[in-house]
């Protein structure tokens, strides 16, 4: 956890020396006025963003929210869950897809929602949905959506200022200082991009690590998450690209499901469809070693590599 904590850390350092360096080269040969422009112009999307997000994220998933008298079962597990991670009971949704997965969002604690969706309440049992929606509620308690949506200007603004000094730069300065300044804006624009894709997966880290603080066992949040890839992999292409926008906001990355099939078959050693703590103890023992396509899959995605991820919840241990 502590290594968690440590590369975040680094990662938030990082992002903001890039600022700050943008901040300086922009100051040194164009003044600061143009960069403050493009700042409040990033900053206000970002706000909108927030504002706007959970409405967009109800629309595409077509979200009902459910009283405890409508799902007693699912409201007991949310209300139980809130009030061992110390903060107020959120919302709770159910979206009517097959695709089975869960997700969290809102604009802060005060405003949590969690959603299932039928096709996980469907697949999981008792334990392993418990353990989703513990991931879930730690997304909350940590406000990850905050986070993230404040480091995503980071890129937003890269992209801005490199697409505006490349294509709208004044003419008699071209080839000198606004070209490579746009140039520059565009390196760190993808660099940034990359980072923030890192400390997305950081927070997802932290959230598996957060269910079991919740008392949730690793092997039924292990299980939940083989069950789901393979759940994924069965759903129609055409529904799998319906989500592709909000799929950040899942436990798992569902576009990424065939590829990971393959490496978590050898896991289910009895093949009886779940990963139990013998099993999850041999990956424990186990090297794992992907190959450069499944490092180049986990650089550009949202979500750790689920062998990885799967390695990493076999070193907690309940309580």
């Amino acid at each position: 956890m502590i290594g968690l904590q440590l590369r975040m850390g680094l990662l938030l350092g990082v992002l903001f020396g890039i600022i700050y360096a943008i901040v300086v080269m922009i100051g040194t040969y164009l003044g600061f006025h143009d960069f403050y422009f493009y700042l409040i112009i990033s900053a206000g999307l970002m706000i909108v963003q927030y504002f706007i997000g959970p409405k967009i994220v109800e629309w595409t998933m077509q979200v009902r929210y459910v009283t405890k008298k409508d799902n007693p079962r699912l409201h007991e597990m949310v209300e139980s869950l809130a009030r061992k991670a110390g903060i107020p009971c959120p919302r709770v949704g159910i979206s009517p897809t097959n695709l089975p997965n869960a997700f969290a969002f809102g604009r802060g604690i005060k405003d949590g929602r969690i959603c299932v969706t039928s096709g996980i309440m469907a697949l999981l049992d008792e334990q392993e949905l418990r353990a989703v929606v513990g991931h879930e509620m730690s997304h909350l308690k940590n406000r990850d959506v905050l986070t993230i949506t404040i480091l995503s200007v980071i890129p937003m603004l890269m992209y801005r200022l490199a697409f505006q000094f490349l294509f709208f730069g004044n003419r008699r300065e071209r080839g000198s200082n606004t070209v490579l300044i746009g140039i520059a804006a565009f390196v760190f624009y993808f660099i940034t991009n990359l980072l923030v894709l890192y400390a997305s997966r950081i927070r997802e880290y932290f959230a598996d690590r957060g269910s079991i603080a919740l008392g949730n066992s690793p092997s039924s949040l292990a299980s939940a998450l083989y069950k789901l890839v393979y759940g994924a992999a069965r759903i129609d292409k055409e529904d799998l690209r319906q989500v592709e926008g909000i799929k950040a906001f899942f436990a798992s990355d569902p576009s990424r499901a065939w590829q990971e099939i393959r490496e978590l078959k050898q896991l289910d050693r009895d093949r009886n469809g779940t990963i139990d703590q013998a099993e999850l103890d041999l990956i424990r023992r186990k090297d794992i070693r992907l190959t450069t396509a499944d490092k180049f899959m986990e650089l550009m995605s949202t979500h750790p590599n689920m062998l990885k991820r799967i390695k990493q919840l076999s070193s907690y241990r309940l309580g």
